[in-house]
């Protein structure tokens, strides 16, 4: 049977201004309880009140210590649980105290404590905290299980509430339990350590086993012990290549990628001319089995003709392929051996090659072949540039420039060039590695590949001359195909999850993302990065579909998000320049009309300002230029209405 003591005492002392339940409480209300497991009353471990500890057993107990009031008679409604003593006539009697479920915190009883994996087993210790209150003197028994898991601050602020603890020992008492939860933590961590020292000294614990985890533990935590950071053979030659192209050197360099260029474009001039032999013959002679065919060949012999006719294609273009490979490796490995050998000498200045090796005379440029059908037509460029600036009140100046022109132009090389020194990529090296950095905004479909539109011709123009700092395009392409599928693997687990229980419609396009996880959607974008194009460093492939040629398109496009993500990207990367498709398309067609382009200009224009206005809070304002193309064909004329003079 649960007995309950009840000592009603009320101490008349002047009392802070505190929470409603304590001013209800105002004093001491110190009730005990007595515990069935032990069947003793009044001593330390025993009583059952609430402790707000987590996997504490709830039989934290306030006593009087050395009282000499009589104990009332036990209160028919008391439990073990939750008895309280009944308040004296005129005063309300204290809130019901709440047990709390084990294992769960006071503070917070919905979320489980994070364990403490440090100990393997857990030790129960009595704290024990005595005070006064004018002639009465109490002990407050709170058993703690250590190590403790629960915030030290928040079981103080449990056992004030809970006990009606006067206000007059708050400080007090979180002094004490803050020092004895630290004196016992002190002295497990002593007794763990003593138990692993006598487990080293009787052999139990290899102790070559032992440094070499207390070694590995320093070099990974500790700056101090941890190995320095080996500079890559990139990084290296990024720093190398910095210092020479802005040295007397950089015309040697120009010089020598341009030779590499004309001897790369060579041998691509000389593929195209056998595979225009190959396709010209193989049409010759399919034209004449299809006279044929039905008088002494069947439909079996054309098939069997095309496909050796394909075969013979892709023999000669791999052929052709890993000549193009071996070149350009050959040309990047002794480009990059030389940089270096030239970096070399330019620190001794007691070198006499230094002037022989960037000394540079005509006879040794080389001139790419005229009229090998290479050389691009150079149109005359129409522009227009306007400075504005853009802020509510730090304003920020920018630069637009408005061109008619094919986004590859900025891509190609100049075949043309007699003197080799002045190349038109200079201002592109020598800001290789800055922070102003080029780029520019391909529209592509959601396949990342090279085979078709505009990917191919960039594809071709890319291959036209080595990467001497970044992989080639495919290279590029082949490790953002593996990005994707391990991110689209990612989202379609997670959006099963999450639509686990969804209607079929969402079923279907589960199913259908699943389908083409190798595909990209329409506003996502990747990005390749390039040094041998002629004034671009960085290309922006941005995914569109049918719908930007449509006359529909709004602000919230994907394609319109998809610049608002690019020129976020250009601010986190100091890209200060960009060119994007002013109308969103690289081709004119027959329904873009004069209404239709002036409404997507007004559109992009609009957006692209805004999102402008917005790098303010990315960048902190810095000056850029924006590029705005327009396709080559693109022309805007009235009608001429022609009338008979009868």
């Amino acid at each position: 049977m649960t007995t309950l003591l009840p000592l009603p005492l009320r101490l008349p002392l002047p009392l802070p201004a505190r929470s409603r339940q304590q001013q209800q409480g105002a004093g001491l209300v110190a009730s005990l309880a007595h515990s069935p497991q032990s069947g003793r009353l009044g001593e330390k471990s025993g009583g059952g009140g609430l402790l707000a500890a987590e996997s504490a057993p709830a039989d934290a107990q306030v006593r009087q210590e050395g009282g000499s009031r009589p104990a009332s008679p036990p209160s028919s409604s008391g439990s073990a649980d939750g008895g309280h003593a009944p308040a004296p006539a005129g005063q309300k009697p204290p809130l019901p105290r709440r047990p709390f479920p084990s294992g769960l915190s006071a503070g917070n009883n919905l979320k489980k404590m994070k364990p403490n994996k440090g100990k393997a087993c857990a030790r129960e210790r009595d704290f024990v905290y005595k005070f006064s209150a004018g002639n009465q003197h109490l002990v407050l028994t709170v058993p703690l299980k250590f190590p403790v898991q629960e915030n030290i601050s928040h079981l103080h602020g449990r056992l004030m509430l809970l006990h009606n603890l006067p206000c007059i020992v708050e400080n007090d008492l979180k002094q004490s339990l803050n020092k004895f939860v630290e004196e016992e933590t002190i002295k497990d961590y002593d007794r763990e350590a003593e138990m692993a020292l006598e487990a080293v000294k009787s052999g139990k614990v290899d102790i070559n086993q032992l440094a070499d985890n207390w070694a590995k533990a320093y070099k990974e935590t500790t700056l101090e012990y941890a190995k320095p950071e080996e500079t890559s053979w990139d990084e290296d030659f990024a720093d190398v290549y910095h210092d020479l192209i802005h040295s007397p050197a950089s015309e040697t360099l120009l010089n020598l990628e341009h030779n590499y260029f004309v001897s790369i474009s060579e041998l691509i001039s000389e593929r195209d001319v056998e595979l225009k032999k190959l396709r010209e013959r193989q049409g010759a002679e399919m034209d004449k089995v299809m006279q044929e065919l039905g008088k002494s060949l069947t439909d079996q012999d054309v098939n069997s003709l095309a496909a050796q006719h394909f075969e013979s294609q892709q023999d000669l273009e791999n052929k052709w392929t890993n000549e193009l490979k071996q070149s350009t490796a050959i040309q990047k490995q002794e480009y990059q051996e030389w940089v270096i050998k030239l970096h070399q000498d330019l620190k001794n200045p007691n070198s006499s090659s230094i002037s022989d090796e960037i000394k540079v005379q005509p006879s040794q440029l080389r001139e790419s072949v005229e009229g090998n059908g290479r050389i691009y037509e150079e149109q005359r460029l129409l522009e227009e540039s306007f400075t504005i600036h853009l802020g509510a009140q730090l304003k920020t100046m920018h630069n637009l420039r408005l061109l008619r022109a094919d986004m590859l132009d900025f891509c190609k090389h100049k075949r043309n060039h007699r003197s080799g020194v002045k190349l038109h990529r200079l201002q592109t090296a020598m800001s290789l590695y800055s922070t102003s950095l080029c780029g520019l905004v391909l529209l592509v479909d959601n396949r990342i590949s090279s085979y078709s539109g505009i990917k191919r011709d960039f594809a071709t123009v890319c291959q036209e001359c080595t990467d001497f700092h970044f992989p080639g395009i495919q290279e590029q392409l082949e490790i953002i195909q593996k990005v994707v599928l391990k991110a689209r693997a990612q989202r379609s687990s997670k959006s099963k999850r999450h639509h686990g229980n969804k209607n079929s419609g969402n079923e279907d396009k589960c199913k259908n993302i699943e389908r083409n996880q190798s595909n990209i959607l329409p506003g996502e974008f990747y990005i390749t990065r390039h040094s041998n194009l002629s004034e671009i460093h960085v290309a922006f492939h941005l995914c569109v579909d049918d719908n930007v040629r449509s006359g529909n398109v709004t602000a919230r496009d994907p394609a319109i998000m998809g610049l608002r993500n690019i020129l976020k990207v250009c601010c986190t990367h100091d890209i200060t320049t960009i060119s994007i498709p002013l109308l969103l398309v690289h081709d004119m067609s027959e329904e873009m009309t004069i209404p239709w382009c002036l409404k997507r200009a007004e559109l992009v224009f609009k957006c692209v300002k805004g999102f402008m206005m917005e790098m303010a809070s990315w960048d902190g304002g810095i000056s850029r230029t924006v590029q705005f193309l327009v396709p080559q064909i693109f022309r805007v004329s009235s009608t001429l209405t022609l009338t008979s003079k009868h």
